[in-house]
């Protein structure tokens, strides 16, 4: 863990060097191309072969999909409990994704043209949700809301079964957001099915969710045929925090990025120095606790930070320049420092408001940009699952409005059946 203070020298190249790490991923760019030309090639059988190799599986491709049948009783021994927080998780994200619903609009401008703009769904869209490390009902929810929310009316998720073990909860979450259509597959070969096609599995339009590196890859090499959320790097939170705060809280939500990864990465920014060496103890302690411990440990050992600042202003600085996923305020009042961040996928704002909270029940979507790209880009939302189209109709009046303009300007780009198309309905 890297502990800095602004006031120091050289303070500037330690914190370019936090900005600047790479996450090290194994070089899968070119087994990732053959393995979605192989799926382009020969379809389910590839899929298949793949699916059964790395998963360790037998399956057929009449069994790539997941049934009904397997559906209910795989989810039929959840515990009420925890079945009624799936449900309120997912109504709370539904709230939140449909207050965001856009509105068409239509105007008749001064020339007296009718001007407009209207929003569509997608036709299609296939999810990823992963199955290695660990499964994560949370993405399906945060996934399938917004495109059942949008008006998506078929919705494909991928799922990869290791050892042929289906998640309960992972499929409660598909039902519980109106998903059917779920199959037993992962990797890139997924991928390559989702933005393609086989014959049991019909491509869509764009492809969300998280996977790991053959998963990103695959998604970067298919972008332009479908389109994606993001090429998403290493879960990451910044916590701003006073001498107010719980040091032991304070550690728990570091460790809560921490635990995700080895390449997460968890900050503390703070004016505070008996705060910034209480925090550090308590990350300590609390590590012995976790089962994740040796993830978690190794994740804030390479790549965590403790930075003792003189003010909100350096720290609001600071916060813009890392553009974080997940930005955490943690101060008696935190509506200064909120109105000075310009840049965060996500803000969590007082001493009662963890980040954890919002990968689960807050209501905002937890798929959010990573590793600084908060500067140009947001959190997954119903827009993705949305088109939005314009139009124009114009009657004689109008076209003779604003016709010559347009013929002068075709003229001048030496383009000349843009501008003849429109003088022949000006009669020139």
């Amino acid at each position: 863990m890297k502990h800095l203070k602004t006031s120091d020298t050289g303070f500037e190249s330690a914190f370019r060097a936090l900005l600047g790490r790479a996450a090290t991923a194994p070089a899968v760019s070119d087994v990732v191309r053959e393995i979605i030309a192989d799926v382009q090639a020969r379809g389910d059988a590839a899929v298949v072969d793949y699916t059964n190799k790395f998963d360790r599986v037998n399956l057929t491709a009449g069994a790539l999909r997941i049934t009904a049948e397997e559906i209910a009783s795989a989810t039929a021994g959840i515990p009420a409990a925890l079945r009624g927080a799936l449900e309120l998780a997912a109504a709370r994200i539904e709230t939140f994704h449909r207050a965001q619903l856009p509105a068409d609009f239509a105007f008749t401008d001064e020339a007296g043209g009718r001007l407009g703009l209207r929003w569509g769904p997608l036709d299609a869209v296939g999810l990823y949700v992963p199955g290695g490390k660990a499964s994560y009902p949370s993405s399906v929810l945060m996934n399938a809301i917004p495109a059942k929310v949008a008006g998506v009316p078929r919705i494909a998720v991928c799922v990869p079964a290791p050892g042929g073990v289906l998640n309960p909860l992972v499929l409660a979450a598909a039902s519980l957001a109106g998903v059917t259509e779920i199959y037993r597959i992962g990797g890139a070969q997924a991928i390559a099915a989702l933005a393609y096609g086989t014959a049991s599995i019909a491509p869509v339009d764009r492809i969300t969710g998280p996977g790991n590196a053959f998963v990103a890859e695959a998604k970067r090499q298919v972008f332009g045929r479908v389109g994606i959320d993001s090429i998403a790097g290493p879960s990451e939170v910044l916590i701003i925090a006073d001498a107010g705060q719980d040091p032991a809280h304070l550690a728990l939500d570091l460790l809560a990025q921490a635990e995700h990864d080895e390449e997460a990465q968890a900050i503390l920014i703070t004016d505070s120095p008996a705060l910034a060496g209480a925090v550090a103890q308590a990350v300590e302690a609390a590590l012995a606790g976790l089962p994740r411990a040796k993830i978690a440990g190794e994740s804030w050992a390479r790549h965590g930070a403790i930075i003792e600042v003189a003010g909100w202003d350096e720290a609001a600085a600071l916060a813009n320049r890392i553009a974080p996923e997940h930005l955490q305020i943690m101060v008696a009042d935190p509506s200064y420092l909120f109105g000075q961040i310009r840049h965060a996928g996500a803000i969590f704002l007082g001493p009662h408001t963890p980040e954890a909270i919002g990968d689960y029940v807050a209501g905002p979507n937890h798929v959010l940009p990573t590793m600084g790209t908060a500067r140009f880009a947001s959190g997954l939302s119903v827009y993705d699952f949305l088109k939005r189209t314009t139009w124009v109709a114009l009657d004689e009046a109008a076209l003779a409005a604003i016709g010559p303009a347009a013929v002068a300007l075709a003229e001048s780009e030496s383009l000349t059946a843009h501008a003849r198309s429109v003088a022949v309905r000006l009669g020139q």
